[in-house]
């Protein structure tokens, strides 16, 4: 069965974390991703059969080419006359000086999607400030938000603005795909940590632009709608998420407390507001006295939404979790089968699959090289120079 991006190859020039990101969606859905890595960093510490890089780098096929050669960069540009697309993650002077920029392969490939993730934005003050997710968190608003009130700035547990700025860049280059189908011609994608950062903080930022309200810290606790956070049972915690007014007296009489609900404290979304420790107590004092699975269950077949807060051995046990296939096997020739993270969206028709285990570097390169037309004289040829 063809895989719904088969006929689309895809230049991965990208490192780190958000680039790989967002090739890993295109990737995981067929396309004939070419990792193309530099020679000087074969021999760098980049844990290549660890965990992150086989989750991150899998369905790619993997070349070595040196960009700062004349050679090098001529077999780039000739891989790029058969591209679709192209994502790098170079600081925006770096790719100028290597003559790999936007207005020189468009010039070679009129029909080829550029995508370009920063950590700044490819213009503007900060341009050629270096990035990094947790300075994006910082900046992006997100750590102003994150931990117990009082507690002071605290990052997210994983690197949210990279991952967000992989997924839209792959939208982004998804979108100019379809658009070429109209046009005929390619265009430049890009995208930066910090617009990801500021544009996941959603209703947080909107608070601030439109009702001019600076968020404050809320901990577990949802910053607006309550009751939504983390309560006590007999043997550990849950999430209750019972906010709307219908949904808050579903949830009182499911805990058997149905009077709560019109108390004066507690009756209107502002009153719960005003009085959400004295909401906590008592929503306390009724779910310590049974264990968390009780409650979940209960709470969940009164239809008030309300779950366990697992940790990852627990997710990948969930009954749920399992059947959706979120940890699929793949075959690694050194490491044999292991486990990664499964597709996160299911197609009907055409889904995604897990082709490849992340390739050891310049695996493929003979085979690429090959599909370009040169022959094995060429290859040696290149080797012996140093070009791959």
């Amino acid at each position: 069965m063809a895989l719904p991006l088969s006929p689309y190859t895809v230049i991965d020039l990208t490192r780190a974390r958000s680039g790989p990101t967002c090739v890993r969606q295109l990737a995981d859905m067929g396309a004939n991703v070419i990792q193309v890595e530099a020679r000087e960093d074969l021999d760098a510490d980049y844990a290549r059969r660890g965990s992150d890089f086989q989750n991150l780098h899998r369905n790619k096929r993997s070349m070595t080419l040196d960009l700062k050669s004349p050679r090098g960069l001529e077999i780039l540009k000739r891989l790029v006359t058969r591209a679709d697309v192209l994502v790098e993650n170079f600081r925006p002077e770096v790719k100028t000086r290597l003559g790999i920029d936007y207005d020189t392969l468009s010039r070679i490939n009129p029909r080829l999607v550029y995508g370009s993730i920063s950590g700044f934005g490819q213009d503007g003050p900060y341009r050629d400030r270096p990035g990094y997710d947790q300075i994006a968190q910082g900046m992006g608003g997100l750590m102003s938000v994150t931990g117990l009130p009082g507690q002071g700035p605290v990052r997210a547990g994983i690197p949210v603005a990279d991952l967000t700025a992989g997924l839209f860049l792959a939208q982004g280059i998804l979108v100019a795909l379809l658009e070429r189908e109209r046009s005929g011609q390619g265009q430049w994608v890009h995208t930066s940590l910090l617009q990801a950062m500021v544009t996941v903080m959603d209703f947080q930022a909107t608070r601030w632009l439109m009702d001019g309200v600076i968020p404050p810290q809320a901990g577990n606790d949802h910053p607006t709608g309550i009751p939504t956070g983390v309560f006590k049972t007999a043997d550990g915690h849950i999430n209750i998420a019972a906010s709307g007014q219908r949904m808050f007296r579903r949830a009182c009489t499911a805990l058997g407390i149905e009077p709560l609900a019109d108390d004066p404290r507690f009756r209107a979304p502002a009153d719960r507001s005003r009085n959400r420790h004295e909401l906590t107590v008592e929503l306390e004092r009724i779910l310590s006295q049974k264990p968390s699975r009780a409650w979940v269950d209960l709470l969940n077949s009164q239809g008030v939404p309300a779950g366990p807060i697992l940790n990852m051995k627990d997710v990948f046990e969930n009954e749920q979790v399992k059947h959706l296939r979120l940890a699929e096997p793949v075959r690694h020739s050194a490491l044999g089968e292991i486990r990664i993270q499964g597709l996160p969206v299911v197609l009907s028709r055409t889904p995604g699959l897990l082709r490849s285990a992340a390739p050891d570097p310049g695996e493929h390169t003979d085979q690429v090289l090959v599909e370009l037309g040169f022959s094995r004289d060429d290859i040696e040829r290149f080797q012996r120079e140093g070009v791959v």
